[in-house]
């Protein structure tokens, strides 16, 4: 139940969740490589505030 608040309050004040970003490239993008925690949070806020491309893969 922990883990759920946090998640939820993670996502409240607009921050990533990193581990379904992994859950997503594994099953969609096994051939492409993963960015790290800091370079996933770095892409997130280029994505959230008009970064290149809107931030999407897909």
């Amino acid at each position: 139940m922990l883990a759920t608040f946090a998640r939820t309050a993670r996502l409240m004040v607009g921050l990533p969740d990193y581990d379904a970003y992994l859950r997503h490239m594994a099953a969609h993008h096994p051939d492409r490589p993963v960015m790290d925690r800091t370079q996933f949070f770095r892409n997130r806020q280029e994505a959230r505030y008009g970064g290149k491309n809107g931030g999407r893969c897909c």
